[in-house]
Formats: C-alpha cells, sequence, structure tokens
C-alpha cells in the first residue's frame, strides 16, 4: 500500500475530480505531440486543403493529389478483403478432450449471427480507416439492452380470429463503436490498453441519449445541464458547431483509488458515515469504470463488472512504433511524399495561370484617365497615340514539359513509401514492363507488407474483441451462449492482391501437370477456393464429391487386385515347389556320384582277378591290368569331378537341375578302349 495508515487518506478529493484531473494531463500531452499532425493526416485524405498545408507564401492553388487517399483505401480494401473476403473471419477450438464438438458449430454460428445483425463488419471497416489516417485503431466494446420486435399472430376468441402483432424479446448486444483519436485519452507511458493506469473516451453525445440511460437506471438521476463548446474534441473540425442538447460524456476505464470509489458509491446513501476500509483490501487502485458528464457531474462509479476483469477497449497500430501507443500510419509513411507531389502539382498550375491567361503592358502615360485596362474579348481600348505604341502583349513563357516526368515520379514515391498500388500499378514492376521473375519479386515485397500489417491487426484488435464480447455474452445471456474456455484464432488469409499472385503461380503449376496426375484435381480445387466467385462454396464441393471414388468402381477394383494377388501366390508356391523338387533331384545324383567310385573299384578288382591261371605270365598280364585301370579310374574320377563343377554351376543359374552324365557300363578288357 501507499501509505502505511489508512486515515492518512485525504478524502476531500472526488472521485470524478480525480479522473477529471488525469484525463487532463492526458489531453495536453496528446495535443501538444500529436493533435496538430492528426488534423493534417485527415485533411490529407479527405482532400481538404488549408492555409497551413501551403508550401510556399506566393502558392495560390490548392489542390491536393489523391495519390494519398487511393493509397489508404488500397490499404484498407486488401485488409478488409483478407479478413472478411472468405465469409467466415474467426473461429473457435475447444479441448481436446471434449468429444461432442456440437457446441463449438453452434457457438460459431450463434456469433456469426450477432454479428451480422450488430454490423460488426462495418465497425471493423471504419477502424481500419482510421489506422490507416492516424497510425492507430481504436473501437469501445459497447453491451447495450434492446427489444427486439417480432412479428406473430395469436389466435383470439377461441380459435376462431387469429390476431395479428409483435412479440417483445429483450436481447442483450454487443457492439463494436469506433473512436476517434481525438476522442480517446490514454496514459502517455503505456503501450497497451493493458499496460496504462487507464483510457477514457472523451466525446459529445445527445442530451437525449443520457437521459434515457438515467431513465433506465444506469446512470445516476442528477442534473446534467449542457456541455461548453471545445472545438478540439469534434470529430470534424471543417463543419461549424452545433451547441444545443449535447452533453461532455467521459467515460473512464482503468484504476482509480479504492476509498474514492467506496466514497463516491457511499455518497447515493443519505447519511453516509466515514469511510472504512475493509482488512481484506489490500491495494490502493481498483480496476473500475467511472462516467463523468461536462467535467464535474459523477454519472456512474463502479468496480469493473465484467467476468474477465478486462478493460472494454481494444486498438492496434497499423505500424509499431517501439515504446509508443500511437502506431504509424499509411499517412504518415506518404506524408513527405505527398508535400512533394503537391507542391510539385501546385506550382505548375500557378506556372500555367501566368502563361495560359493573356496580359498587357501599356504605356501609363498614354491611357486616357480613367480607362479600365482589363483584357476581354471585344474590348475596344482607347489610347493617345498609335496602340502599337502604347501596347504590347505581355508572355512569361512556356512551362517545361518536365513537370510531368517529375509528378510521375513523385507519385511513385508514394506507393513505395505506402506499398500500396493501383489500377495502372508501378510502372516496371507490376504491369507487364518487367519480366515474370521480376513481377513476382514486386508482388513478393507488397504482400508481405500487407501481410505484417494484417498479422498485427488480427492478434491486437480481432482476436480481443471477438474474444470479449463472447465472455460478455456468456456472463448476461448464458442459455443462448453456454460458458466454457473456448480459444478464438481467425480465418484470415490472402488479400485479393496476394490471392490472385497465388492463382496466377497454380495455373502455371497446372500447365506442367497431366490431366491424370492424381494432383490436378487438388491444384484445381485449391485455383477455385482462391478466386472470389459467387458460387465459390458450390464449386468446390462439386469438385469434392467428383474426386470421390465410386463404390462400384472401387469394389471392381479391389476384387481384381484381389485376383491378381492370388495368381501371383500360385505362381510363387509353383516355383518353389519346383525348386524343392530339383534340390532333392540334385542331392540324389550328388549321393549316386559319390557311389560310383566304391563301384568302379569293385568291378576293377572283379575285372583284374578274373579268367586269370597260375604262372608268370598271368601275373605279368595282372599287373598290366591293374594299371590299365587305375589310369581308366583316374580319368573317370576326373570327369566326375568336372561334372560336379558343372552341376553346381548350373543349380546357381537357374532352379532346374541338369540331368546326371551317363554311367560307364564296365572297364575294358585285354586293353580294349
Amino acid at each position: 500500500m501507499l501509505y502505511d495508515d489508512k486515515d492518512q487518506f485525504v478524502l476531500e478529493e472526488t472521485l470524478e475530480g480525480w479522473v477529471i484531473n488525469k484525463c487532463q494531463g492526458w489531453r495536453d500531452h496528446f495535443e501538444s505531440n500529436y493533435s496538430q499532425k492528426f488534423d493534417e493526416y485527415y485533411r490529407l485524405w479527405r482532400g481538404q486543403w488549408s492555409a497551413e498545408d501551403r508550401t510556399r507564401d506566393t502558392e495560390r492553388s490548392r489542390i491536393i493529389s489523391p495519390a494519398l487517399q487511393q493509397a489508404v483505401e488500397s490499404s484498407v480494401a486488401e485488409l478488409e478483403e483478407a479478413t472478411f473476403g472468405r465469409g467466415r473471419w474467426f473461429d473457435i477450438e475447444d479441448d481436446v478432450a471434449d468429444t461432442e464438438k456440437g457446441d463449438i458449430a453452434l457457438l460459431r454460428e450463434t456469433l456469426y449471427k450477432d454479428f451480422k445483425k450488430n454490423k460488426v463488419r462495418k465497425s471493423v471497416a471504419e477502424c481500419l480507416i482510421n489506422a490507416a489516417v492516424f497510425g492507430t485503431g481504436v473501437a469501445e466494446v459497447v453491451l447495450e439492452e434492446e427489444k427486439e420486435f417480432q412479428p406473430a399472430t395469436q389466435p383470439v376468441m377461441g380459435g376462431e380470429l387469429t390476431a395479428v402483432g409483435v412479440n417483445i424479446v429483450d436481447m442483450t448486444c454487443v457492439k463494436l463503436r469506433p473512436v476517434m483519436p481525438q476522442n480517446f485519452l490514454i496514459d502517455p507511458l503505456a503501450t497497451s490498453i493493458d499496460e496504462a493506469l487507464g483510457c477514457a473516451v472523451d466525446e459529445f453525445v445527445p442530451t437525449h441519449l443520457i437521459e434515457q440511460l438515467q431513465e433506465q437506471g444506469v446512470y445516476r438521476d442528477v442534473v446534467v445541464g449542457l456541455a461548453a463548446p471545445d472545438f478540439d474534441i469534434e470529430p470534424d473540425k471543417d463543419l461549424s458547431v452545433y451547441e444545443d442538447d449535447k452533453v461532455r460524456l467521459t467515460k473512464y476505464y482503468g484504476l482509480v483509488p479504492r476509498h474514492l470509489l467506496k466514497e463516491a458509491q457511499d455518497s447515493e446513501v443519505e447519511d453516509a458515515e466515514a469511510v472504512e476500509f475493509d482488512d481484506d483490501d489490500t491495494s490502493y487502485y481498483v480496476e473500475a469504470i467511472v462516467v463523468v458528464a461536462n467535467d464535474g457531474v459523477l454519472l456512474k462509479a463502479e468496480e469493473n463488472p465484467y467476468m474477465m476483469g478486462d478493460r472494454p477497449v481494444v486498438a492496434f497500430p497499423w505500424d509499431v512504433v517501439p515504446s509508443r501507443f500511437w502506431g504509424r500510419g499509411v499517412c504518415e509513411k506518404g506524408y513527405n511524399s505527398q508535400k512533394a507531389l503537391d507542391a510539385e502539382i501546385r506550382a505548375r498550375i500557378d506556372a500555367l495561370a501566368l502563361t495560359i491567361h493573356p496580359m498587357m503592358a501599356m504605356d501609363a502615360t498614354r491611357m486616357p484617365r480613367g480607362a479600365r485596362t482589363e483584357v476581354r474579348a471585344g474590348k475596344t481600348i482607347l489610347t493617345n497615340g498609335s496602340p502599337r505604341e502604347v501596347l504590347q502583349p505581355l508572355n512569361f513563357g512556356n512551362v517545361s514539359q518536365v513537370t510531368f516526368a517529375q509528378a510521375n515520379e513523385l507519385q511513385k514515391m508514394v506507393q513505395t513509401a505506402t506499398g500500396a498500388i493501383d489500377s495502372a500499378g508501378i510502372s516496371g514492376s507490376i504491369n507487364g514492363d518487367a519480366t515474370a521473375a521480376g513481377i513476382s519479386m514486386s508482388l513478393g515485397a507488397i504482400i508481405k507488407r500487407h501481410k505484417r500489417t494484417l498479422i498485427n491487426f488480427q492478434e491486437s484488435f480481432l482476436i480481443p474483441f471477438v474474444t470479449k464480447a463472447a465472455h460478455r455474452y456468456m456472463q448476461f445471456n448464458p442459455e443462448k451462449y453456454p460458458v466454457a474456455d473456448y480459444k478464438f484464432h481467425t480465418s484470415s488469409s490472402l488479400g485479393i492482391i496476394a490471392r490472385e499472385y497465388e492463382v496466377t503461380q497454380l495455373v502455371q503449376l497446372l500447365q506442367t501437370m497431366k490431366p491424370d496426375s492424381p494432383m490436378y484435381s487438388q491444384l484445381i480445387m485449391s485455383i477455385v477456393d482462391n478466386m472470389n466467385l459467387s458460387n465459390r462454396e458450390q464449386l468446390v464441393a462439386a469438385l469434392q464429391q467428383a474426386n470421390q471414388p465410386n463404390p462400384q468402381a472401387q469394389q471392381l477394383a479391389m476384387a481384381t487386385q484381389q485376383a491378381q494377388l492370388e495368381f501371383q501366390q500360385s505362381q510363387t508356391a509353383a516355383l518353389k515347389g519346383q525348386a524343392i523338387e530339383s534340390q532333392a533331384r540334385a542331392q540324389k545324383m550328388q549321393v549316386e556320384a559319390g557311389a560310383i567310385p566304391q563301384e568302379l573299384e569293385i568291378d576293377r578288382i572283379k575285372a583284374v582277378s578274373s579268367n586269370l591261371t597260375a604262372g608268370d605270365a598271368d601275373d605279368k598280364e595282372f599287373e598290366k591290368r591293374l594299371k590299365i585301370s587305375e589310369q581308366l579310374l583316374k580319368e573317370r574320377e576326373v570327369a566326375v569331378k568336372e561334372g560336379n563343377v558343372a552341376q553346381q554351376a548350373a543349380r546357381q543359374a537357374q532352379p532346374v537341375v541338369p540331368q546326371p552324365q551317363p554311367q560307364p557300363q564296365g572297364l575294358p578288357i585285354d586293353g580294349q578302349q
């Protein structure tokens, strides 16, 4: 706490005096730093001339170039198209664990319906205009009770007749009311609404609105009176001031001293006792809403009644200026280029006045006394002497044609400074004088500047407003809006320039694909989705339906695929069986080939030992036969080994095992081969 002793509070100060004192200090800071510049930005945007806008004392022309007007309107239109061009400009996220998604769709549709009824889009567009002109868009979230009249019929006289009339239903409406910068006051040290000590909306309102709210019990029933004139808070300073039936209303949203708020609330009760503080009051300030009329009449003072404790004001800068609440708009960006363009055009017009309109040089001593020296068609001029000697046409020469090129270049400077392009485009970059790569680079630079502003607008203004409005409806109309912790996010995408650029890129990509490609239909759907067509939703639905497969064709394709798979499996099984059979046959042949040497040895022994008698000749014959049989045996072993190697090579090359070599029938006898 600021004071240890609560009795040291200065009770002589009133709540309305404290609020007005703060607001007057904030007003002085605004007028000394921003008021004059904002007035000039407003005049340049409206095309209104003022003596303060002269670039030289001898300047007579009052023309204002529309370059800055075009930049403002083009930039605002781009953001409006990006925000509301698709119809759905916000969406809602629910808890992941929530399996019931119907409440999300119901809440979204209800919000869309109420926002459309309360003309929220129109109010957002006005805030965008204010942000582009002055640098910051400010709006007040207003909660109102309205009566809705619904035509209805009712049976009377036992159902024999039907009465026609209306049903009156009380409605809670959340509206967005734009606020001009001269009508908005904020703590100069703050950079946002939540960081400030408080903020206030200071403006003139009709007297009957105050009287109606007093009758409803919203404001205190006190005498208000009429407001003193103040030219600084008028919405349009070029109009004459209307001084009757208006009240200066100051609505303050922010922190106030707790003891002053309690004193103001207790003042409504007669015989109010001294202010006492509860033991639970640990803070010097309390969030409150204070409404003061005519800088001194307290109409309303209460703690913040909203369940989330937020302030009913949203604001966003067009372009952020570090450590400042007021941002940098389109008019400030193109201010110097616009002033140079206006000076160039006005100088040319003033020079044209000297070169086009006829002028005469005269000898004043030879003119009749009292003669009128004006020059006009059909006029007779009297001279004392020859007119050729008295009168002479005077010409200052011709205006240089270079001013046309200079004006064109200055207009390009305005477009470069603001990032806005007109229908003609930037010469050499957008209108076809450059290559495709150059056009892409130029459009990319423009689009990213708009995208930067769009993201700032969504995060600082649009989503906070939707969130505040949903919380107001949940608090004051829970039957229609179920209370839950919903997360809101925008559905805004690209503006019209970025969208057309993206369609061009998609068309170029589409030309590189065949119609039977699976991505062909997806690209066509993306192209249609980005086009600004009245029946875009129907076309997208038709394309989605056309891309869905035919159930009968899908079943037939699945049956064909299954039959083909079974056929491949049967072929694979047959090939496996043949491979197993070939392996078994190869093993059998290998075993049989291993048994051949033993059979040959047995046959050799039989052949050598048969038909022999005792004696030397038989012994020699036996030895001779034995040597021949050994040689034949070695040759046969070599042939068998070569056959085994060939079989292994053939087995590796193909699954079919080759036929084995023929078996020998016997050994030669008596040296026969």
